[in-house]
């Protein structure tokens, strides 16, 4: 039922100009302070990661557990980048969501797929299309070292049906307030928080199911 589609520009995964933050035209609901802890600072990390700015963010994309019906078992990660969401599905009827964002690259794949790799402030490498669209990019041809400007961010995951890599990337981003939008570029980001809270539940071999755009 799930189509394999459009891999060719995923491996370089994100860069894409800076974004502005959030409209402030329209007024955000209120914030349950419990986010102003679960998004501080992480100082004991490779690099620190800083506290990310939350009134940035609709609090509808911030982490939380939520009921879940659908009939993937317990352990298994759903993304589903229509709605902005990814699920880590929990026993008893729950599920841990976490928001994202997606690009083109986001909306082009489907399927089932296995973690086979997970890395912790990855390098990221643009692809030869993606360098001549952006020339500037050709110092980072061999590959840029993970960092906080990288963009994908504290960490990846790697996803593979069988031996092949999908170039599918769920991983981290230096842009918090990108998450619930969908801009040009990208496959699936999400706060780099709510990546390393992710990487640090799911173990190589974990299934993933990514549900149609």
């Amino acid at each position: 039922m799930f189509v394999l589609a459009g891999t060719a520009g995923l491996a370089g995964c994100a860069m894409r100009p800076p974004l502005p933050p959030a409209p402030m035209g329209r007024p955000m609901p209120a914030i349950d302070p419990a986010f102003f802890d679960m998004y501080g600072p992480i100082d004991d990390d490779r690099f620190p990661v800083p506290e990310v700015d939350i009134g940035q963010i609709d609090p509808t994309y911030l982490r939380r557990v939520v009921r879940y019906d659908r009939p993937e078992l317990a352990g298994t990660v759903v993304v589903d980048p229509a709605n902005r969401f990814l699920y880590l599905v929990q026993d008893g009827g729950r599920a841990i969501r976490y928001g994202v964002g997606v690009g083109r690259e986001g909306f082009a794949w489907a399927g089932n797929a296995t973690i086979r790799r997970k890395a912790e402030w990855p390098t990221w490498t643009p692809p030869s299309q993606m360098i001549r669209r952006q020339p500037e990019l050709a110092e980072w041809a061999a590959g840029m070292p993970g960092g906080l400007d990288n963009p994908l961010g504290a960490r990846a995951l790697y996803l593979y049906q069988g031996d092949r890599d999908t170039l599918y990337r769920i991983h981290g981003t230096n842009e918090p307030w990108s998450i619930g939008s969908a801009v040009s570029s990208g496959c699936i980001r999400l706060i780099n928080q709510d990546i390393i809270d992710l990487y640090r539940r799911v173990p190589t071999g974990t299934r993933v199911v990514v549900l149609r755009a």
